[in-house]
Parts: structure tokens; sequence; C-alpha cells
């Protein structure tokens, strides 16, 4: 549906209502239909916008956040894939701007003292970009996200945590400018130096000190495969040890990829040990599981790159050698080697997956935190072993991160 907003037609000394505001916003402006930012990913909120306008351009969302700035009653929201969980993207009675309109206004390679960074719109996907940048450049970003089907605006104004962090930091340290448009209205770019305030109250602000419409990435060379693994761990300790120990190699000598996961241990297909395989060739045997093991077990999943001309044998051995010293459970050990793309977007199937099933759009509650390593036995023991010892009925993630990342 396309319509068009009057031009401003009274001045802020007249009493507004919130139609009245929506009349009276200066220009055009596509819109789309209000229902499709009534909620969210979290499912557990629900909120009526006035008007949800689709900006073509950063010129389009500044244009709306100014002319929302003379009414009395309009607030704004940017909204990128939904994905929040808490109604960040929504605007009870206000303005939502359907973020996701402005994703093919930047896409552009640069080089800056030999390295290689792209530009790209605040409403792309993460997915669109991996796959731009892989088919057009052989270059990807550093670090992402485990699920991509978010934008960049969103996850830069949160994060954007993974399996990587531990080697490069998050999405947010891997940006080195951004435009922005603020609550003024104002377009501005800022980076370390110029409009530096700015830059780093917006990196991870939740999107409460500007509307981030481009942002510039850190690239480097794709990898062409992976080789993807999974292990288990009855003891909490030997998990923890482990990935620690793991996360502090040298980029070069260890994997590319640390991350971890809790599972209950039973048979539960949601919850239990059916979720550990990564393919519907591979099997858990839980008579392998000691017979001291607790309510949940610990899944470390690994990733190593390598290159297509890279010899098996050697890569073999790398793994071979650094799984030689880890402690998991003797014979629990899943591998597969897949395309670098595919691993990246090994969320999809499971997006596919669950939209098949009807329970992609149930309520998502979602938490993350950061748990210092002094205190993270005690959560294992309080929270992991007790509370949560059935699954939560989606994802428990646990790994190391360094706090210099």
């Amino acid at each position: 549906m396309i319509a068009y907003l009057e031009h401003f037609v009274h001045g802020n000394d007249t009493e507004s209502t919130p139609n009245d505001d929506v009349s009276s916003l200066q220009g055009s402006f596509h819109f789309s239909p209000i229902s499709i930012a009534t909620k969210d990913f979290g499912g557990m909120k629900s909120s009526t916008p006035l008007a949800v306008i689709r900006p073509y351009s950063t010129s389009d969302v500044a244009r709306a956040v100014k002319a929302a700035t003379t009414t009395t009653n309009l607030t704004v929201a940017p909204r990128g894939n939904g994905h929040s969980i808490n109604g960040q993207a929504m605007a009870e009675k206000g303005l939502v701007l359907d973020m996701r309109a402005t994703a093919e206004e930047h896409f552009q390679l640069l080089y800056h003292d030999g390295v290689p960074y792209v530009d790209v719109s605040g409403g792309a996907l993460w997915e669109e970009v991996l796959k731009r940048c892989v088919s057009q450049f052989q270059l990807v970003p550093r670090s992402w996200t485990d699920y991509l089907g978010l934008t960049v605006g969103g996850t830069l104004s949160n994060a954007g945590v993974s399996g990587q962090t531990f080697r490069y930091g998050p999405q947010t340290a891997n940006v080195t400018e951004l435009e922005v448009v603020t609550g003024k209205g104002d377009t501005l770019v800022c980076n370390e130096n110029e409009n530096s305030e700015l830059f780093f109250a917006t990196l991870g602000g939740l999107g409460q000190f500007g509307i981030i419409t481009r942002a510039r990435i850190v690239l480097q060379q794709a990898p062409d495969m992976v080789r993807w693994i999974r292990v288990i761990y009855s003891e909490f300790e030997d998990f923890t040890k482990d990935a620690e120990w793991l996360v502090t190699l040298p980029e070069g000598d260890g994997f590319d990829y640390v991350e971890g996961f809790v599972v209950a241990n039973n048979d539960d297909s949601c919850n239990g040990w059916p979720t550990v395989p990564m393919g519907s060739n591979q099997v858990f045997d839980p008579v392998l599981v000691p017979s001291s093991a607790g309510p949940v077990l610990y899944c470390l999943e690994l990733a190593l790159h390598y290159r297509k001309t890279a010899r098996s044998s050697d890569v073999n051995k790398k793994v071979d050698r650094l799984l030689g010293g880890l402690r998991f459970v003797e014979g629990i050990k899943f591998e597969d080697d897949v395309k670098y793309m595919d691993f990246l977007l090994r969320v999809k199937s499971v997006e596919e997956d669950a939209k098949a099933k009807g329970i992609w759009d149930a309520p998502h509650p979602w938490l993350n935190m950061f748990v210092s390593k002094s205190d993270i036995a005690d959560f294992d023991r309080e929270v992991f072993k007790k509370i949560l010892k059935h699954g939560v009925g989606g994802p428990i993630l646990v790994y190391p991160l360094l706090r210099s990342k």
C-alpha cells in the first residue's frame, strides 16, 4: 500500500491530535501496512503505531524525523527486521520507520592503508552483506551474529556477539564510521575522530542516540571451507577450562570460532541430546555419557576455516592437535566439512524448520548476560543445573569472551 502525507497545515501553537500529526508531516512518504509493526520477534508485547513509513534513503529518514519534531505527539522508532524482543522497534501511536526499505542505498568497497572496507546500508541484512561481499569481492566482515536475518543497524545498536567475538570483538568493534540521523533530524557522519561522542554512543546505544543509515565495516579475505565440530562434556569445569584455553590461542594457532551451549541430559527433541548432531546422518549415543553426569550436558562448538587448496591431511593434523588437548567425553564428537557461507547461514535451516512447524512466531523471551569467570561455576550450579535443567525450549548458549575484546 502506498499513501502520501499532506503538506504541513498547522503550526506548533495549535493543539494537535495524533491524526493531525500524521497529516501535518511535511513532504510525501511511502507507507507500509501498520500490521507489520505491531509486534516483534519477542512476541511478548504489542503496540499500534499511527503510521509505518518506508524511507528509501537517508534523506527520507531525516525528513521524517525532522517533521516529527515539529509535532507535539509523535515518537519515532526505527525498525529493521523486527528481531528485538522487548518492543524496541515499536512506537505506540507514533511513527515506525521501516528501515528495510533503505537496504539498497549503500554498498561500496573501499580500501584504506591496504585494508578493505565496505559501506553498507543500516537497513541491509547481514545475510545480504555476506552474500554480496563473497560473490563480488571474495571478502567478508570478520565478526558475526549466529543468526544473520538481522539488519546492520539493528545489531550495531546492540553489540553483535558470536563465536568470533573472542578473536575480533563484537560487530560494534569492527566498524570505523557511521552515518547517523539524530533525534533532531540532522544527518551526521561520525567516527573515532569526527563526532566521536555520537559514534561511540550510537554503537550499542539501543537506537536512543540516532538512527544508523550507513556503516563502514572492516573486511578480510573469505575462507572457502569450514571444519565444523561439536564435542560433549559432562563436567562443567572441563568444559570451561577447555573453552577458556582455546580463546587464548593466537590467531592462526587455534580455531576461528569457539562457542558452546547447554543441553538437557535426556532425549527431549527440543532441549536434549537430539539437538547436538549437525546432520540427519549423525546420531547421539547416550550410552557414552558417563553415569556420573548431572542433569545437563555441555557442548563445545568449534570451527576451523581453510581454503579449498589446503591439503586435507594438514587440516586433519591441526584439528587433531587441538582436539587432542581437550577433555570432552570420549566418543561423542560430531564433525563435518561445509562451505563457509553455509556455516554462517546454519541457523537459516533452523528458522525454516521453525516456520514450517508454526513455532517461529511463538513468544521468544531472550536474555543475554555477561558473567565473570569467578562466578560462572556458581551460575552453572544454581541456574543451569537447577532452574534450567529441563531446558527452555530454545538455545542456552554459554561461551567465553575475553575482557580485552
